[in-house]
């Protein structure tokens, strides 16, 4: 109450001093006339001192105005034109004719003034907020001549505020959020609002903050405005947004103050502080024994009142696994708990499992930093299924030797029904992996036969896969590998690793090495091999060649003597026993074929053929093949010219004028019986003409393209075509001369609809034909008419 009382009575002291002001725009003082000095304040006057001494003294004139500071009511609608002030001058005394005179910012236009009383009336009507003062210069002159009396002085017309503007939110409306559970007096968010009024004068622009709409959630500061929690442990997941309503009033909130509002949005975040729930405490699922693995068996969900992250949780099996049979991973998207198979289960060895799942969260919750969990029970029943057949093994590797007998047992395989009914299985061999049928397998016990033997060098592994079905559901299935692998036996000889062919010089030395031998052997027994070599009995005794062995399963074939000569033998054939180390050992006959050859000094083989003694003294056999080479190629070239100079077409340089060159063509053809000017062929055939024929009288200096021709029917000949197409070929050759070229068809074709034109089959003859019409067709046929008339009277003649 006492500040209450206080500001009221601020209110009434500025109320009085607005209507002083307005009142008394002015104050005039009049001279003061001392004995020693003048104390006049405006004006100009002649100032007269000492009265008593009878003596005048004259004073320096001083200007006269007086006033104060001029205001102005902004927004004033009065009916008449408002006082604003009065100036007033000492020279305006009696009946001096002066007149004031008003200039400056609104002179004349805002302001006008009294001329004679110097009264200054605003004209119109002023707002503050557009312009809060004016600048002036008043000025007193001679009324008859405009000469100024005084120098002009400045002064200043305020225009005084009232309270006419509301208070604005430019920035409205607001958003504005803060966390859930935030304690009471947390600060949300902070709001401003504008007043235009003068806030240096009065209490116009002085704003209060209230609140409307928002409690009791909301507070706001009234003179900072800034917006504050009211309400402990507000809670996102009962109410997520609220509304909240500022007001701005100015004159300090006082009645009859002006007022804004604005509307401030809040919305509470989330943060986490509600722990994952499962929808149930117990959860049951039914999985089938042949379910795969990494296959879904369930589902579980821990649901969370919070968002964003707060809300997501992870799962993890805590007890009851302690086989690792099952894993729990989370579905992103759904943040359920996805329940897979991580081992085989098995119906026949357990039939029911139960877990324990737990969910926390991914965040920790924040007044002790440790995450939200929660708990379920999941309790799993595994269910029968009729499986297939299981092998003991999955691969099986048996071992068989090559070349065995027919139906040896190889091996065995075996597989059971695991199920609890334990249905009888039959065995069977997979025929796409043999299709060569080379085992066979007995339908119940398994045991693995051979149909054909085997021999290792050709396959040393089979790979064949066997299946195994139950009696009572063939669909029941299940396989195995059965890899056999063919043991060695020793069954191949050895033999020469190549066909050797040796060469011994006729001038090579006793004892000279003249082939290195190796041998193979397609088996591979377990302790490698080694070789034995001899020679045939019969051969023992050789005079001529001899063998060493070189201690690396080769030996060496040596000559004994240097008196080899092709004459006399040109080849010899060594034949030399290889025998291996098996059990039973194996042998076989390979002959060497040494052939004598003459070489050089230095033994480089240069011939080994006996012709090459008969051949004549120094000439030696690659002499003989150039001779021959150079012969062959004499007759190419005389071959070549002589086939040119046949083929040499009639050639018309083109320096020479074609028509110096007479041709003539004096035959006359001898009718259809001559075949010799004319080869009648192409007529007969023109079927078999392709293509254009060139001529050979001239020389072309343009590469005709001739066209295709266009053959006839296969049940007849159109000699009209392949004249026409004759015709076309000649009229468009730039190579052939201007000349006419007789020509002579004795074919005129068959099967023409208009028949023979020779004059020798026509029925009718020239005495029977009456020519009287020509003459009827004029002038030009006149002549006509007359020799076929005279030709008529010889005939009669």
């Amino acid at each position: 109450m006492p500040r209450r009382s206080e500001e009221m009575l601020v209110d009434l002291w500025m109320s009085l001093l607005l209507v002083w002001i307005t009142c008394v725009p002015c104050v005039s003082m009049t001279p003061i006339i001392g004995p020693s000095k003048s104390t006049q304040t405006g004006g100009s006057a002649a100032v007269v001192s000492g009265p008593g001494e009878g003596q005048r003294l004259l004073s320096r004139a001083k200007r006269g105005w007086v006033w104060n500071q001029m205001f102005v009511l902004e927004e004033f609608s009065g009916p008449d034109p408002i006082l604003v002030g009065r100036l007033h001058t000492d020279l305006d005394v009696g009946g001096k004719n002066i007149k004031y005179v008003l200039a400056g910012e609104g002179a004349g236009t805002i302001f006008a003034i009294n001329e004679l009383t110097g009264d200054i009336h605003a004209m119109k009507r002023l707002d503050r907020e557009e312009k809060a003062e004016y600048t002036l210069t008043a000025q007193v002159v001679n009324a008859d001549n405009d000469q100024p009396l005084e120098p002009p002085s400045e002064f200043i017309i305020k225009v005084q505020d009232i309270n006419d503007n509301p208070p604005q939110f430019n920035e409205g409306p607001y958003r504005a959020s803060v966390p859930e559970m935030s304690g009471v007096g947390t600060p949300v968010t902070r709001v401003t609002a504008t007043d235009a009024d003068d806030p240096v004068y009065g209490n116009s622009a002085k704003l209060v903050y209230s609140i409307l709409e928002g409690q009791p959630y909301f507070s706001v500061d009234p003179n900072t405005a800034t917006i504050k929690i009211a309400l402990h442990a507000m809670d996102r997941e009962m109410r997520e947004e609220y509304l909240v309503v500022i007001q701005a009033k100015d004159m300090g909130g006082h009645m009859g103050g002006l007022s804004g509002t604005t509307t401030v949005t809040v919305t509470l975040t989330d943060v986490n502080d509600n722990p994952p729930k499962f929808s149930k405490s117990l959860y049951e699922f039914v999985i089938p024994e042949d379910l795969p693995i990494g296959n879904m068996g369930g589902k579980v969900k821990a649901n969370d009142r919070d968002i964003g992250d707060n809300a997501k949780s992870t799962y993890n099996i805590i007890e009851g696994d302690e086989q690792g049979m099952f894993e729990i991973v989370t579905d992103g998207q759904t943040q359920e708990g996805i329940l897979r198979l991580k081992k085989v289960i098995d119906f026949e060895s357990k039939r029911a499992y139960t877990l324990k799942v737990e969910a926390t969260n991914i965040r920790s919750e924040p007044s002790n930093g440790v995450p939200f969990k929660d708990t379920a029970t999941v309790k799993i029943v595994v269910e029968d299924s009729d499986e297939p057949p299981v092998f003991l093994k999955a691969v099986y590797l048996l071992e068989v030797n090559e070349n065995a007998p027919i139906n040896t047992v190889i091996g065995s395989v075996t597989a059971r029904d695991p199920d609890s009914s334990a249905s009888t299985v039959r065995y069977f061999i997979d025929r796409h992996t043999d299709l060569e049928r080379q085992f066979n397998i007995n339908v119940d016990d398994g045991k693995i036969t051979l149909a054909k033997p085997l021999d290792r060098e050709t396959d040393m592994w089979h790979n064949i896969t066997v299946t195994a079905t139950e009696v009572r559901n063939h669909s029941q299935i299940s396989r195995a590998i059965v890899a056999i692998r063919v043991m060695d036996i020793n069954d191949n000889a050895p033999e020469f690793a190549t066909e050797y062919e040796a060469f011994l010089c006729e001038n090579g030395k006793p004892g000279q090495v003249i082939q290195t031998v190796s041998a193979v052997d397609k088996d591979d027994p377990i302790q490698g091999h080694y070789f034995d070599y001899r020679l045939v009995p019969e051969m023992l005794n050789n005079p001529n060649f001899t063998i060493k062995n070189n201690q690396d399963n080769s030996i060496s074939v040596l000559a004994k003597h240097d008196t080899f000569r092709r004459q006399k033998q040109e080849m010899y054939f060594l034949p030399i026993i290889v025998t291996d180390n098996g059990n039973p050992p194996m042998s076989s006959t390979n002959t060497l074929t040494i052939r004598v050859c003459g070489c050089s000094k230095d033994g480089i083989v240069q011939s080994c053929n006996v012709e090459a003694y008969v051949l004549p003294i120094g000439l030696s056999m690659g002499a003989l093949i150039a001779i021959l080479a150079c012969i062959i190629l004499l007759l190419v070239v005389l071959f070549v010219t002589l086939r040119r100079h046949k083929n040499e077409p009639l050639i018309i340089k083109d320096d020479e004028d074609v028509r110096e060159n007479i041709i003539r063509y004096d035959d006359e053809g001898g009718g259809e019986e001559d075949t010799e000017a004319f080869d009648i062929a192409t007529l007969q055939n023109p079927d078999g003409v392709n293509g254009y024929l060139p001529r050979k009288d001239i020389k072309p200096d343009l590469q005709f393209m001739p066209r295709a021709g266009q053959h006839s029917g296969p049940n007849g000949v159109d000699v009209d075509e392949f004249i026409n197409v004759r015709l076309h070929e000649a009229d468009n050759d730039a190579t052939a001369p201007p000349y006419d070229s007789i020509q002579i068809y004795g074919y005129e074709g068959r099967g023409s609809m208009a028949g023979s034109l020779s004059s020798l089959e026509t029925a009718s003859s020239d005495s029977d034909q009456n020519y009287d019409y020509l003459r009827e067709w004029g002038p030009r046929f006149r002549r006509l008419g007359e020799l076929y008339s005279v030709g008529e009277s010889d005939r009669e003649t």
